[in-house]
């Protein structure tokens, strides 16, 4: 039973929401101004799960998050996409005209950098967590200042939004998992999604041949991820993600990766969320 769960930001933040959308009942959340401060709550079984983003469909894949779950031997059990709408609000009483600074987590900057063409007094600065800059306008007072976060968090902080869904591109989402320290508790017949790390011989054909049996054992491919082997120079591990109708086709297909790989990892085994 998952009664806490630790999350990158504070109340407010996009993870905050997910942990109130993906959990049935509500949890208390651990707050961590750091993936690698989740990990540790995780790891000293101050949660009983955590929440991690993986990918954006703006921005890409997190890579470091994807080190910090195979580096610490967590299992995903779960996954969930939030549409990601990016909102800049600041104190009341103030126009977009009166903000000098704007604070907020790279990522969010990244995906409305082009909002802030029109706006070049701006000054766009990186901060840890969107929620947490709203938090921090709010107790200290601090005016001039924007802040790119939720309509949650202007709602619990008590900002102004200046301007809704500010993000490039409108369609903006992020795929989220769940992780644990044990193995997931998904029943075997609701598993169609599982995610999986391995290595392919240094040799002609040989990445080709793993994809070949995944295709022939019905796996839907739909995410590789390279990572560089950090012992081994140009050599790389890849993290895939395959949907399946049947877990006995996955079974299969594991079966002969384990063989034809020098090295693989079950990272987990969960319902697809994106049906």
């Amino acid at each position: 039973m998952i009664n806490t769960v630790a999350i990158q930001g504070v109340k407010g933040s996009f993870h905050d929401i997910v942990s109130k959308e993906f959990f049935d009942k509500s949890v208390a959340i651990v707050e961590c101004m750091t993936f690698d401060r989740v990990v540790e709550a995780l790891l000293k079984k101050e949660c009983d799960a955590a929440i991690m983003a993986l990918e954006n469909s703006i921005a890409g894949s997190i890579i470091p998050n994807y080190a910090l779950i195979d580096d610490h031997e967590l299992h995903i059990v779960g996954e969930h996409y939030l549409d990601i709408q990016h909102n800049l609000m600041a104190l009341p009483n103030q126009s977009i005209e009166d903000i000098k600074e704007v604070y907020s987590h790279p990522m969010a900057l990244l995906q409305c950098k082009e909002f802030f063409k029109d706006y070049t007094h701006i000054k766009l600065v990186e901060d840890k967590d969107t929620a947490e800059v709203a938090e921090r306008i709010k107790t200290k007072g601090l005016k001039n200042i924007g802040a790119i976060a939720s309509v949650l968090a202007a709602e619990i902080f008590e900002l102004d939004v200046l301007a809704h869904s500010i993000q490039t591109i409108k369609h903006n989402e992020t795929r989220f998992v769940i992780v644990k320290r044990t193995n997931s508790e998904v029943k075997e017949s609701e598993i169609n999604k599982a995610s999986i790390k391995f290595e392919a011989d240094h040799k002609r054909g040989s990445l080709a041949a793993i994809l070949n049996v995944m295709s022939d054992c019905r796996l839907n491919l739909t995410k590789i991820q390279s990572l560089p082997i950090i012992k081994t120079p140009w050599k790389y591990a890849f993290f895939v993600d395959v949907t399946f109708e049947e877990y006995d086709d996955f079974k299969k297909a594991k079966s002969l990766i384990e063989i034809m790989s020098p090295s693989f990892k079950l990272l987990g085994v969960y319902k697809n969320a994106k049906l």
